[in-house]
């Protein structure tokens, strides 16, 4: 079936997303960078009046008497922009140029002291400042800094320059905005939103029908983007074998459970019968007829397990005080209480090390069941001793309880070992199905436990059961998904 488009609405698209923070991300480096751009602008144009007056104050020096007419006055004052120049020489003479009725000096400004920070304060109160301001500015002047230039001045000439000057840094910064959101919309729409929405649409098609749906092919790029084609790939495939599996076992159940009642009565049938046989005065007869029990048991073990693992549903449990020394020692009877494969009666040693008073929230006829499994296991291997024990606690107070059930058999093999817990693939033994460990960790991690395997030798093996910690009056936790009855 075609993969289904994948296109969110404009606004809510990656690509409208980049683009808008994009002229967001350069507007704020704009505003930034035109900080300090506006009080150095504003320092430059008081540095170029101070030159203009102090120039036009040195006028005074080659008149006669050191006077000069109103008319050159008006006109110096006039190019300096200004209401009245000091310029004050080294030697303390002073050169001034006045006009005839000199307005007041609202604030003075002494660029002599002033920090970057308070070029930056005094540049935004101009920016903001609502009256025609005169301020007197002070400063070494910029031809001779010898010499001290003090200028009074109408401030409003300036901060017409300085809204100017915004003007044109907002204009040039929304073309780069533009310019540069442009090209990177262009570029991640290339690089990043089209694989994305490929990725996409293939997740969705694979949501819809994950039989049907044409199998993602990666690019071969090597970013982030690859890696997550290449895995989601993979996992689409590991995810379709895992439901081609299902399909498979929901089948097998479905006709087990139907020839379940039938078979049980043949097998029942075959058990009257074989009990017969056990009468015969045959010797012969008789040696084999606990072998021919033995493996009509071991059939109708073998039906019920499989009906019951088939099961899809959750493992309700019915939680309490348990005394998990006597759960322990009534599941090793049970496990002894069996016959090997070849037909023979177990004999083996059941060692409990559990202290006595050792109390635990869980239902006892589930944990009853996984302790039994995993013993039967062992005694069905080969074992002959088996010891039940519990590891100490780590040091934390709500630290899981571990019960770890050894045995002195020949240990699993490998094959076992790669597919441990996986249901009609990790059996230890000829003959064996894989279902009792399966079995046995669906129950402990229905109770919010875990099972596992803490090794494995020639020498026996080592199971680990983590039970959490509860108390007396902890409820039953939510039921877990199982394939196990009760």
């Amino acid at each position: 079936m075609p993969v289904p488009a994948i296109v969110p609405s404009a606004a809510n698209s990656l690509s409208a997303k980049l683009l808008v923070l994009t002229i967001l991300f350069v507007l704020l480096a704009e505003v930034l960078i035109y900080t300090p751009s506006i009080a150095r602008f504003r320092m430059t144009y008081l540095e170029e009046r101070l030159a203009a007056a102090h120039i036009a104050a040195l006028s005074v020096e080659a008149a006669p008497d050191l006077m000069v007419t109103r008319q050159l006055q008006a006109k110096l004052l006039a190019y300096a922009g200004a209401h009245v120049i000091d310029l004050i020489q080294p030697d303390a003479r002073v050169y001034m140029l006045s006009r005839p009725m000199p307005p007041e000096v609202d604030e003075t400004f002494d660029l002599r002291a002033a920090g970057n920070w308070a070029l930056v304060r005094d540049a935004f109160r101009a920016l903001t400042e609502p009256r025609d301001r005169v301020i007197r500015v002070i400063d070494r002047s910029p031809k001779d800094r010898a010499q001290r230039v003090e200028v009074t001045m109408d401030e409003r000439p300036m901060i017409d320059a300085m809204l100017d000057f915004s003007r044109s840094i907002l204009a040039v910064s929304v073309a780069i905005s533009l310019i540069a959101a442009g090209l990177v919309f262009v570029t991640l729409h290339a690089l990043l939103v089209r694989p994305m929405r490929r990725l996409t649409a293939g997740v969705v098609a694979f949501r819809r029908d994950p039989d049907g749906a044409p199998p993602l092919v990666p690019e071969t790029r090597g970013d982030e983007i690859g890696v997550a084609g290449r895995e989601l790939a993979a996992m689409q495939g590991t995810v379709r074998a895992a439901l081609r599996q299902r399909e498979r076992l929901a089948a097998l159940g479905t006709a087990v459970a139907k020839i379940n009642h039938d078979l049980r009565g043949i097998l029942s049938t075959a058990s009257l019968l074989s009990e017969r046989l056990g009468e015969s005065a045959d010797p012969e007869v008789r040696r084999v007829t606990p072998r021919l029990m033995a493996s009509l048991d071991r059939a109708v073990e073998l039906c019920g397990q499989t009906l019951s693992f088939t099961r899809d549903g959750a493992l309700p449990l019915r939680l309490g005080p348990i005394d998990l020394r006597a759960l322990a020692e009534e599941a090793g009877a049970q496990a002894l209480d069996t016959l090997r494969p070849d037909g023979e009666r177990v004999e083996a040693r059941w060692i409990n090390d559990v202290p006595a008073g050792t109390v635990v929230q869980a239902d006892a006829v589930q944990l009853s069941r996984a302790l039994a499994n995993l013993t039967r296991n062992a005694v069905q291997a080969g074992a002959d001793e088996l010891r039940i024990a519990i590891a100490p606690r780590a040091g934390t107070a709500d630290a899981p309880l571990t019960v770890t059930v050894a045995d002195n058999g020949p240990g699993l093999p490998p094959r076992a070992r790669d597919h441990l817990f996986q249901p009609f693939a990790g059996s230890a033994r000829a003959g064996g199905i894989g279902l009792g460990l399966a079995i046995a960790r669906e129950v402990l991690r229905a109770h919010g436990g875990e099972l596992r395997l803490v090794e494995s030798t020639g020498e026996g093996s080592v199971f680990a059961l983590d039970l959490p910690v509860a108390g007396p009056g902890a409820t039953s936790p939510a039921p877990r998904k199982s394939f196990v009855p009760h």
